[in-house]
């Protein structure tokens, strides 16, 4: 599992013609969608049994889904299911920091050290030499937690069925972490680290005196009315409706498929701890985009972007924030999450009128199909 899935769109919607809903699969009435339907149901497989969607235009809402949502009993996958969305929390910790940096109380200039001292220090690691902005974009260096060989193990392979209620602190990630050196100097490249994360949850305590989950809830989750999204903290289960989530702990051939839809999620924290449903991010990333959230200044700064590296020519990252082009040229800014049983995507247009956000219960699927598929009308 990695914590994030660097698939992510917005979607256009077109008006009505009913998607005609069978055996594993519901939605509304979207003429539009056939294309959008027919890559959902082309998706799915051993891995990825099922895949819920939600779309936004200004036609209106379309919801569907496709595929099994729980493999013991042969039930369908639900349109409106709960599920965990992984890295996406981290566009929601990103928010946070900026409106901070709104309110004048931290700069994204300020170094990691100022705020916590000797938290990001060992084996050249040095928060004295790292902004606020590096933790945020990822070219702050710092080591990944879940690339660590003992983490990988409790958590990625089956030896994670003893350890899927162990409970995770902060402060036990980072000082993981900081048991490794540094994947570049600060400012010198870019890498995905969750563990940057993690540090700007912390930051958000220190600087609000609040858990960055209560800061999330009183500056995003309550004003927008998002009544399906939760930081569960330690809490292993999933609210209703949900389905079940699955995957295989193990590369090796006839690996079990595992049901995994029960864990602690301090594992990802403000990493990728968060639970939500598609109508709630289709609501927080138009509601961002469109300036809800941010003043403007902060807004540009999320968006402001640099290059993911050599390995990955031609995609950006901004701050908790990427851009995505779809194969129609339209760009969508948004974020993916994937974490055990659990493959997500979300993201709106830059004028918040396209959104779509979706949910895989397996760890990973077809995603850029169906996002380009809803977006532009193809698959």
């Amino acid at each position: 599992m990695a914590l994030a899935v660097t698939v992510t769109a917005g979607a256009l919607v077109a008006p009505a013609l009913a998607a005609t809903p069978g055996a594993g699969e519901s939605g509304s009435r979207g003429d539009g969608h056939r294309a959008t339907l027919r890559a959902m149901k082309a998706a799915l497989n051993e891995d990825a049994p099922g895949v819920t969607v939600q779309a936004k235009d200004r036609h209106g809402t379309w919801n569907a889904a496709a595929g099994i949502g729980d493999l013991a009993r042969q039930t369908p996958r639900g349109a409106h299911d709960h599920y965990r969305v992984g890295s996406i929390t981290k566009t929601f910790v990103s928010t946070v920091v900026l409106q901070l940096v709104a309110e004048g109380r931290l700069g994204l200039d300020d170094k990691v050290g100022r705020w916590l001292p000797g938290v990001v220090e060992g084996n050249g690691h040095d928060g004295d030499r790292i902004t606020v902005r590096q933790l945020l974009n990822h070219t702050s260096g710092i080591f990944d937690v879940m690339s660590d060989e003992g983490v990988q193990r409790k958590v990625f392979t089956e030896e994670f069925l003893d350890h899927r209620y162990d409970t995770w602190t902060p402060e036990q990630h980072i000082a993981i972490a900081m048991r490794h050196k540094p994947d570049f100097e600060p400012g010198k490249g870019w890498h995905y680290s969750n563990t940057n994360y993690v540090i700007a949850g912390l930051l958000i305590e220190r600087i609000t005196g609040k858990p960055y989950a209560q800061e999330i809830k009183r500056r995003i989750i309550e004003p927008l009315g998002l009544r399906a999204t939760s930081l569960p903290a330690t809490d292993p289960t999933l609210p209703q409706p949900s389905s079940r989530a699955y995957t295989k702990l193990s590369d090796a051939p006839g690996a079990k498929n595992h049901d995994v839809t029960e864990l602690n999620p301090s594992l990802a924290g403000a990493a990728g701890g968060m639970i939500s449903d598609s109508a709630d991010l289709n609501r927080f990333y138009t509601a961002l985009l469109r300036g809800k959230l941010l003043p403007r200044k902060q807004l540009a700064e999320m968006k402001t972007t640099v290059p993911k590296g050599e390995n990955k020519p031609g995609q950006r990252y901004g701050l908790g924030l990427e851009p995505y082009k779809t194969d129609c040229g339209t760009v969508a800014w948004g974020h993916g999450g994937d974490i055990h049983g659990s493959a997500s995507g979300a993201a709106s247009t830059a004028d918040g009128r396209h959104a779509v956000a979706l949910n895989f219960n397996g760890p990973e699927g077809e995603m850029r199909v169906v996002l380009n598929a809803e977006f532009c009308g193809k698959g």
